[in-house]
């Protein structure tokens, strides 16, 4: 499988691409990575260096991958955290020129607008970016719950108010929706829900909530999402491979008492998780 990722990079710690990469080329998918940014570490830490890199370098990079003929054997585009709303021009951009090479190739949006704790932390415009054109472009598209609520324009409160909204994503097009750090009134305390659906059925896991940092924690389970879905198997299948695998890299990176995923320490919970889990289906 070869995947094109255009995603945040940064040296130190694990988010965007930094987390993506390895994670997909450990399962053996190759990756094509395309950095929107290169900082020193992720912004969450209040300081950092490096350089924000324009739209049109963007571009660029991803016509040197199509001047090399080979953008015809690229299975699908994984997006993440989109800076402007030019970066999200050239990443459509770049979908499209993918899609026109191999018919059958998908593209994931991880539609990254904020979350509970921080509210919405992008710059005006990415919001209705993510909502009118990125969402109805992709095909498999994974919110957090906060998002999934700036999405669809509702608050979501109960699971079925929850299952009406990715409803609505479903009509916008995406074939596949997977929700992320899902805190329903249904949701006892102290545990973390994610839902997965598509036309096979819609399913949801539900494991402890670690108070670790997970910095990253998104952008690796919208990867390993993508890879499994893609490789078959379904949606249930999917969301087990990606649960799972981010569940055992989080709860280690709580024992070690790191401040950054163990995403290299850990790399065995990419293959093998030591805590499989059963995804249980749900009404839609």
């Amino acid at each position: 499988m070869n995947l094109l990722s255009i995603q945040s990079h940064v040296a130190y710690g694990h988010v965007g691409n930094s987390a993506a990469v390895f994670a997909l080329q450990r399962l053996g998918c190759e990756v094509w990575p395309v950095h929107t940014v290169q900082f020193s570490n992720h912004t969450g830490y209040g300081t950092w260096a490096g350089e924000v890199f324009a739209a049109d370098k963007i571009a660029a990079v991803v016509d040197g991958i199509a001047a090399r003929g080979v953008l015809g054997a690229c299975d699908g585009v994984l997006s993440g955290y989109v800076g402007s709303v030019a970066t999200g021009d050239a990443i459509l951009a770049a979908v499209a020129a993918v899609k026109a090479a191999n018919l059958n190739a998908a593209y994931c949006c991880d539609p990254v607008i904020g979350n509970r704790t921080r509210g919405e932390f992008v710059r005006a415009g990415i919001t209705q970016f993510m909502r009118e054109r990125a969402v109805p472009a992709a095909q498999i598209v994974t919110p957090n719950h906060f998002e999934l609520d700036r999405l669809t324009g509702r608050e979501t409160a109960s699971l079925a108010d929850i299952l009406a909204a990715i409803d609505a994503i479903h009509a916008r097009g995406p074939r596949a929706v997977l929700v992320t750090s899902v805190r329903s009134n249904e949701t006892p305390d102290g545990m973390l829900d994610v839902i997965a659906s598509d036309a096979g059925g819609c399913y949801l896991v539900r494991t402890p909530r670690l108070t670790t940092p997970a910095n990253g924690a998104g952008d690796l389970v919208a990867a390993l999402f993508f890879f499994h879905y893609l490789r078959g198997g379904g949606v249930a299948a999917a969301l087990a491979g990606a649960t799972a695998s981010v569940y055992g890299l989080l709860r280690r990176t709580s024992a070690a008492g790191a401040s950054e995923m163990l995403l290299i320490a850990a790399q065995d919970e990419l293959v093998s998780p030591s805590e499989p889990l059963t995804p249980v289906p749900i009404g839609l």
